[in-house]
């Protein structure tokens, strides 16, 4: 993947706002509850996380999940023009509003830029390249046009091209390709299982074994990867993977992982063995981030990736 710095988190360019706009449930992930709004108690007075090397063991592996696809510091220093939320108390509302919305739209950036580096969905390129150019004015908008947007709207336009491109690229795997589309896959034993060019699309793959599973120009769009066991797995070019889907799962030193993405720094060559969540049952844990259908919960933090079917 290419041109995708600026869809990448940069937290020295962001006021904190995931740890302020965003909600935390007691849980697995968190280990307090906190509203939209409130300051998480771990953050500083310059923004950075008081506790960001030790956040797993102090019981915030939530925040080590979480990615805003560069969504902060667009906020921060375009929206609002590198005046933060302390200096400017009357805006915080709308600058803590904007980001799940902001996120939205640069998740479906990181999507659609991925499926421009795409040599086999060249027949969608030109198409793509408009639907590029178009999310990314809407970017620049000033806040009170971006909250009135409708991001329902954009994100069905987006998908269809992106179904589109998964189907071009799949056709790739002259094999039978498996559809898990929308899946309850919840624990499922799939070790070393051969998903080249399958639709995982939304696929429920928590706790799943994968370790050891080949993957290659599988779509995997919107599948929840938390706590998926990807030892030794292959996803060097499975579609539209994200740093919070991979942030989400376990891995190991011989996980292959595709260009663009950074290895996490939990996983290591243990992970095969990693513990299954106590509050995996869908609905018991709390997720951060965009919702990329409705919201659950508005404000949420949500560790797994977000969904397009």
């Amino acid at each position: 993947m290419s041109e995708t710095s600026e869809l990448r988190a940069d937290c020295a360019n962001c006021f904190g706002l995931c740890c302020v706009a965003l909600a935390f449930s007691r849980s697995t992930d968190f280990a307090i509850d906190k509203a939209v709004g409130d300051p998480c108690p771990n953050l500083q007075q310059d923004f950075r996380c008081g506790i960001h090397d030790k956040l797993r063991p102090k019981g915030f592996q939530g925040c080590t999940v979480y990615d805003c696809f560069g969504a902060g510091q667009k906020i921060s220093q375009v929206t609002f023009a590198g005046h933060n939320w302390r200096e400017n108390p009357d805006g915080a509302r709308q600058m803590f509003a904007a980001l799940p919305v902001m996120r939205q739209f640069h998740e479906l950036l990181w999507y659609l830029t991925e499926a421009l580096a795409r040599p086999a969905a060249r027949p969608v390129h030109r198409q793509v390249q408009a639907q590029l150019d178009k999310i990314e004015r809407l970017t620049l908008s000033d806040v009170d046009t971006l909250l009135n947007l409708d991001v329902a709207a954009h994100r069905a336009e987006v998908n269809t091209l992106l179904l589109r491109t998964s189907e071009l690229v799949r056709a790739e795997v002259r094999s039978k390709k498996k559809n898990r589309r929308g899946a309850d896959l919840f624990g499922a034993r799939l070790k070393g299982a051969d998903l080249r060019g399958a639709d995982l699309r939304g696929a429920c793959l928590i706790a799943a074994d994968l370790s050891g599973a080949d993957l290659r120009l599988a779509d995997v769009i919107g599948a929840d990867f938390r706590d998926t066991n990807l030892a030794g797995a292959d996803l060097t070019d499975c579609l539209f993977l994200t740093q919070t889907q991979a942030n989400a799962a376990h891995g190991d030193t011989a996980t292959l992982l595709p260009t663009g993405l950074d290895r996490p720094s939990h996983w290591n060559k243990n992970t095969s063995a990693a513990p299954a969540r106590k509050d995996t049952a869908r609905g018991d844990t709390p997720r951060k981030g965009s919702p990329a259908r409705k919201p659950a919960t508005p404000g949420r933090k949500r560790p797994s990736g977000s969904r397009n079917k």
